[in-house]
């Protein structure tokens, strides 16, 4: 079977116009991310949703040959787009194609709303195409390239079902893709041959980027990291990030299911290129050595609770250089709780690894206007960046506490398919809140973050619902605003603005946490299922106060400044 790998000339168009590292291959007249064409048109006010902000990282204290290292992890980092593209859709090759031949106003701008969303649909939107029938884009497709067109979700199941052992676990497993041999049999390809020539180049650059580095561990995950998308086996070089202790902090690879929206099995390419911030991480390096006592006091049967965690649960808080694939498209990532493999997290643990110039622009640019609207103005002083911030880490750090598997071993996540990213995504919200209260019951944290945690949390409910409510994280903010409603915890003023009801929310946090954490640790797909259903939707008060959001931006659009000028020396 012949690879199915984007094709140089796609690569060429994202390299080049892609993520804010535009280059003079660029026509004068291409917009840049965050420049929308000045047609007045309904597209333009799509793209003005997303701010534009230019991410700077001060990278001059990188000795010796660290900046070429850097380099080299940048251009393998960008190939992401177009593998990600391409598991997306199918069609995304040949349309950004056509998309990007095309030089009028409205032309630039159909390519720019296409390369913020990595593909025709407005994730923003409930995955609505932007772009007219005249370029014949069909309903985003659940199952995205993932498993043939040409099959149902029923026929993909049932096929499943007849495996056993290995073949089973290569099936349903992170990094294969599903498609018909020659007589028309289901098969499950490996990522390594699907994807072989563009993960060779990326490969190359890692290889080249380790043998440039003069730190150890930087140069072991690379090393690995270029091995395994050679062989399509991630344990290994998944260890070695783990213990990563460097300057410069890459993840690359398939990492989150969202994509796959059938079963929640495959893992979309992405890439993070980070500078440590080691003040930061120092600071909040304490959690860590708290996550047994949250675990222990979680409020749930105690036969959920896990005896003892992985022996690692490493924080790192970073300055984001560039991003790419499905770490860079629609709303983007404020933090990230890695690696998803099973074996791993059982052995290490998980790193949650926090954006921190991506969480102050959100702040800045969405977080603080809303409050402005969404909340009375007496609250509005409670809006706090270091509550936000730190809301973000435990949410990250919760994702790794709570039920990972039934009691017969099966993975929570095979056992909520397709419910389980949103199931997940409330569980570590709300979760985080909880453990949040239990720090600051022990003065763990400090009293200002104690003081407005909550307030900073209803403000980020807005912010968050905004995404839209067809991803896993708009389906669980919807989940825990409508719950925390119905408990009271949450209340409507006369003026439609939002404020919280001392008296109920921390009952309310619990009662969700025990009821979530719940569900995953009996595998409860029915309960699941009809607790999206009823919940997952957007109330009228709600939806009074997105009316009067419409001007104030949804999220923000970065612009790799530091990473462009690097590629560009």
């Amino acid at each position: 079977m012949s690879a199915h790998t984007p094709s140089r000339a796609v690569l060429t168009v994202l390299l080049f116009t892609s993520t804010g590292l535009l280059t003079p291959a660029c026509t004068a007249e291409a917009p840049g991310p965050g420049t929308p064409a000045a047609t007045g048109s309904t597209l333009d006010k799509k793209i003005a949703r997303f701010a534009p902000v230019d991410l700077t990282v001060d990278i001059s204290g990188l000795p010796g040959n660290e900046p070429g290292a850097l380099a080299h992890i940048l251009r393998a980092a960008r190939l992401m787009d177009g593998l990600f593209l391409d598991q997306v859709w199918a069609g995304n090759a040949s349309l950004l194609a056509q998309l990007a031949a095309d030089d009028s106003i409205e032309g630039r701008a159909r390519l720019h709303y296409f390369l913020i969303n990595k593909g025709p649909w407005s994730r923003l939107d409930k995955n609505e195409s932007f772009l007219g029938p005249e370029f014949g884009v069909p309903h985003k497709p659940e199952q995205a390239n993932y498993y043939p067109a040409d099959a149902t979700k029923a026929q993909v199941e049932a096929w499943m079902s007849t495996l056993t052992g290995g073949d089973k676990a290569s099936a349903n497993g992170f990094f294969t893709v599903i498609r018909r041999d020659a007589g028309g049999r289901l098969i499950a390809v490996p990522y390594n041959v699907a994807y072989q020539n563009v993960l060779a180049e990326a490969a190359g650059h890692l290889r080249a980027a380790a043998s440039m580095t003069a730190q150890p561990t930087l140069k072991k995950f690379l090393e690995l990291r270029a091995d395994a998308f050679q062989s399509n086996d991630y344990y290994a070089s998944d260890i070695a990030w783990m213990e990563l202790d460097a300057t410069i902090e890459p993840t690359i690879g398939p990492y989150e299911t969202y994509e796959d929206e059938w079963f929640g099995f495959k893992a979309a390419f992405e890439a993070f290129v980070t500078l440590r911030d080691d003040a930061e991480t120092k600071k909040l390096g304490m959690f860590s050595a708290e996550l047994q006592t949250l675990e222990n006091a979680l409020p749930i049967d105690a036969k959920y609770r896990n005896a003892r965690l992985g022996a690692l649960a490493p924080i790192r808080v970073v300055n984001v250089i560039f991003a790419a694939g499905d770490g860079n498209r629609g709303v983007q990532t404020a933090a990230f709780n890695l690696p998803n493999d099973d074996r791993v997290v059982k052995e290490k643990g998980s790193k949650r690894v926090m954006l921190k110039n991506v969480q102050e622009a959100k702040f800045q640019k969405a977080l603080v206007p809303i409050s402005g609207i969404a909340l009375a103005a007496a609250d509005r002083a409670n809006l706090s960046f270091e509550a936000f911030f730190t809301h973000i880490l435990m949410h990250e750090l919760m994702h790794g506490l709570g039920p990972q598997q039934l009691t017969d071993g099966t993975a929570v996540r095979h056992a909520l398919k397709n419910t389980y990213g949103a199931i997940e995504e409330a569980k570590a919200d709300i979760s985080g809140l909880w453990a949040l209260q239990q720090l600051a019951d022990r003065a763990v944290v400090s009293p200002q973050i104690a003081r407005s945690m909550y307030t900073t949390f209803l403000a980020s409910a807005f912010r968050s619902i905004r995404f839209g409510i067809t991803e896993a994280h708009g389906k669980g903010i919807a989940l825990q605003l409508n719950y925390l409603l119905d408990k009271g915890a949450f209340v409507v003023n006369a003026d439609g603005t939002f404020a919280v009801n001392d008296a109920k929310i921390k009952d309310a946090v619990a009662g969700l946490t025990r009821d979530l954490m719940t569900i995953q640790a009996t595998g409860d797909y029915a309960a699941a299922e009809a607790l999206l259903k009823q919940m997952v939707v957007i109330r009228p008060e709600v939806q009074r106060v997105l009316d009067k959001l419409l001007d104030v931006p949804v999220d923000i659009e970065p612009r790799f400044v530091t990473a462009k000028t690097l590629l560009n020396r």
